[in-house]
């Protein structure tokens, strides 16, 4: 149970670190820590995963070419901005609702279902972040606080089912979407960075189902 919940903390800590990228532009002093010696190694960790290499391969990529970049916390803040803050045909919105449906629209259901989830399991949504619930960075920030919330159980049987409601979640609340999102971001990411990291996501998210419902990868 101890080396389970170990293992939670460090997954926890990867979808939050996922949120923080989706949340918000990194600050010069944010991007500066993306050339250190303890991230670099976090991602040359997650890049010994065969699934997730490919991707990793492309954030470094993208970090390597960022040293060179002229003004390069501006030009990074821009990417960020066009890529997640215009409309609909200039950007790959970070909405669960302009990709879950038919209609193709922005509409409320996926935010209300996130609202109460939220209220389910307690969390509060950071002030700071003044989006719907449906935003790629709540979804996530969710997804770590239900785990760390999981490592609180005591019995085994507990801790599996919590497991399980969490392949779940991921299943029906974040797969179904942010595949469609992530391709989005190939199409209008001329620099990199942030299409890197969706795609990242996406393959770890697929990963971590594995894992959950014990299946090897």
């Amino acid at each position: 149970m101890q080396e389970l919940k170990a293992f939670n903390e460090k997954r926890a800590e990867i979808y939050w670190w996922f949120s923080s990228l989706f949340a918000k532009e990194l600050t010069e002093a944010e991007l500066e820590q993306y050339q250190s010696p303890a991230i670099r190694g976090f991602l040359a960790g997650l890049g010994e995963n065969p699934t997730l290499k490919p991707a990793v391969d492309r954030l470094v990529d993208a970090l390597n070419r960022q040293i060179d970049r002229e003004d390069g916390q501006l030009e990074l803040a821009a990417d960020f901005c066009d890529l997640f803050l215009k409309s609909d045909k200039e950007s790959a919105l970070p909405y669960a609702s302009m990709y879950v449906g038919t209609t193709g629209l922005l509409h409320d259901e996926p935010a209300n279902e996130m609202d109460a989830l939220l209220t389910k399991h307690g969390v509060a949504v950071n002030q700071d972040l003044n989006e719907p619930a449906d935003h790629i960075a709540i979804e996530l920030d969710l997804l770590g606080n239900m785990i760390i919330r999981s490592n609180e159980l005591e019995q085994e049987r507990h801790l599996n089912d919590a497991l399980l409601e969490q392949e779940a979640f991921i299943r029906q609340h974040i797969l179904n979407w942010v595949p469609k999102f992530a391709a989005k971001s190939q199409t209008l990411d001329s620099f990199g960075f942030y299409s890197s990291v969706a795609s990242l996501l996406v393959a770890f998210l697929e990963l971590d189902c594995n894992y959950l419902v014990g299946e090897e990868s």
